[in-house]
């Protein structure tokens, strides 16, 4: 066989690859156009306190993971240069709690602002709650490189709630996280169905594969209280909770601590006087995430 058709096949196969790190779809969104502008804007002009959105550029996005279209969104400043990228990691489960742009603009937006750049996933549409869907996570620092304003040498990952979980999985996985974020996340699923047994019927037993025959191993291979050691040692992380969180209590957060200290993870718990929304302390929230991932993520020395 001639050596330039022998060729051939090695450079599709490099080409197939380079298409699945990168974006399928990325669309501007008009903020004018959705339904949040209502809340944020008045006689057509975004509200002072919003005024910011104008120096970011939020997109609509879709990728491939494993076959699966995954839909997400991405939030970058509009100002040239390269950025440290914060990966975002939802909560809920399936359509609950789905990312849309209300979520973006209150959870990211401002640390966009403060120049980051922000990549969210929406997980695939057979969510498994902690199980084959952490590859849609993983996928979006692949992709990472194909985003011209992405500084791929500070990559971090913030999660809230279930994106919690996901991001501690995450860490169990990759070395290529510098930091990690995260705010009421549960570590025991066990103790969460303790606190919250309606779980088991409404959402484990119904996204869990075979979770009745597995439900021991499955809630184990779910709850980073059970294999600290295995979290990347070089990842920090910081860990938020609010201690009148009647979704995830925040006894969670401070038995993982105790884990920790028993490695010597690097990392910080810090407690707030709040709900799992952190609702009378989302400004302390920015503040705090700002703070952190500006000093994990600087440049190298």
């Amino acid at each position: 066989m001639p050596r330039a058709l022998l060729v051939l096949p090695l450079l599709f196969a490099l080409c197939g690859h380079a298409q699945g790190d990168t974006l399928t779809d990325k669309t501007l969104l008009r903020l004018e156009e959705q339904t949040i502008w209502e809340g944020i804007s008045a006689d057509g002009k975004l509200l002072p306190e919003h005024a910011y959105l104008r120096e970011l550029d939020l997109y609509a996005i879709t990728y491939t993971s494993e076959g699966h279209a995954v839909h997400g969104f991405l939030v970058e400043p509009k100002a040239p240069g390269r950025y440290p990228v914060v990966l975002f990691n939802r909560g809920g489960n399936r359509d609950f709690a789905a990312l849309d742009i209300g979520t973006m603009v209150n959870y990211t937006a401002p640390l966009a602002q403060a120049g980051f750049v922000i990549l969210a996933s929406n997980y695939r549409a057979a969510d498994e709650f902690g199980g084959a869907e952490i590859n849609d996570v993983l996928k979006l620092i692949d992709i990472c490189p194909s985003i011209a304003k992405v500084d791929t040498a500070r990559i971090g990952m913030f999660g809230w709630s279930r994106g919690g979980m996901m991001t501690y999985l995450a860490m169990a996985r990759t070395t290529r996280l510098r930091t990690a974020v995260v705010g009421n996340g549960p570590t025991d699923l066990r103790a969460t169905l303790r606190e919250r047994p309606g779980l088991e019927e409404s959402v484990f037993s119904q996204c869990i594969p075979d979770f009745w025959a597995t439900k021991d191993a499955a809630l184990s291979q779910r709850s980073v209280v059970d294999w600290p050691e295995r979290l990347c040692p070089s990842t920090s992380l910081l860990i938020l909770c609010g201690t009148r969180d009647r979704r995830v209590d925040h006894a969670q957060a401070e038995a993982l601590a105790s884990k920790l200290d028993s490695t010597g993870h690097r990392y910080e718990l810090k407690s707030y006087d709040t709900d799992h929304f952190f609702s009378d302390h989302k400004a302390e929230l920015q503040q705090a995430l700002i703070a952190w991932f500006r000093k994990e993520l600087a440049e190298a020395p």
